[in-house]
């Protein structure tokens, strides 16, 4: 999603269409005799007002799909890391999300054991910063019906519910430009790894100190070992899926 004044690159990559009235639904079925329903055009903004008052204007999903594939190897892997720091209702992480899935299902789907857990590992890997608290309830429901699906489980299940814990950690209402959350408090996030034989690692870091990697690059500090900028505020005991949805 962008807004105005970003200057992140998925703000910059936003252009319009080059003819942005062309309707391509219009050029369907030009023979004569073919019945078709030209498509629907998508939405991209809720509201005028919240135009007016964030910005607020969401990704087409074409523009989604295009800017995916400029980086598609990462976009597909299992473990790659993405934060959409502007996420909206997460119509870029979903995309990311249904590729990962993709992956897991074409190495993983002769052992229902290693495809459910990698699955969940893949939306682990998935992150989000959202400034208005309904698009953030949105992206983690959307994130949530994408896993649920593929894994085909209901609420019931303690994959869904392990789904959830996790979505609830890594899709933040907070601000990507203060990196606070509305109460004024550092957004944290969760490192999970994926230690095998159904087991989970993580460790909880503040946002603010991962930013600082880029900062300090080329500095003199660029000899301090990596655990001295990257400190846990938390490392947790591994866990199984049971465990995590508790």
């Amino acid at each position: 999603m962008y807004r105005a004044g970003d200057t992140r690159l998925d703000g910059v990559l936003h252009v319009a269409p080059k003819n942005p009235g062309f309707n391509c639904g219009t050029l369907v079925g030009q023979n004569k005799g073919v019945n078709q329903t030209p498509a629907q055009p998508e939405s991209l903004v809720k509201s005028k007002q919240r135009v007016a008052d964030h910005g607020e204007v969401f990704t087409p999903s074409w523009m989604v799909e295009d800017m995916l594939n400029l980086v598609k190897d990462e976009s597909e892997r299992i473990d790659s890391r993405f934060l959409e720091p502007a996420c909206g209702d997460g119509n870029f992480l979903k995309v990311v999300l249904q590729r990962k899935l993709a992956t897991v299902q074409s190495r993983y789907s002769k052992s229902e054991f290693e495809q459910n857990h990698y699955a969940l590992f893949a939306l682990m890997c998935i992150y989000g910063i959202e400034l208005l608290e309904d698009n953030v309830q949105e992206c983690r429901e959307n994130l949530l019906d994408v896993f649920a699906k593929y894994l085909k489980v209901d609420s019931e299940s303690s994959w869904y519910q392990a789904a959830k814990v996790v979505l609830a950690a890594n899709v933040i209402h907070g601000d990507a430009l203060t990196l606070k959350t509305p109460d004024n408090q550092p957004i944290n996030f969760p490192e999970w790894g994926y230690l095998g034989g159904g087991k989970f690692q993580r460790r909880d870091f503040r946002y603010d100190s991962l930013t600082q990697r880029s900062s300090i690059e080329g500095s003199l500090f660029e000899f301090l070992e990596e655990h001295e900028v990257f400190i846990p505020t938390k490392t947790h005991q591994p866990m199984t899926v049971q465990e995590i949805a508790q």
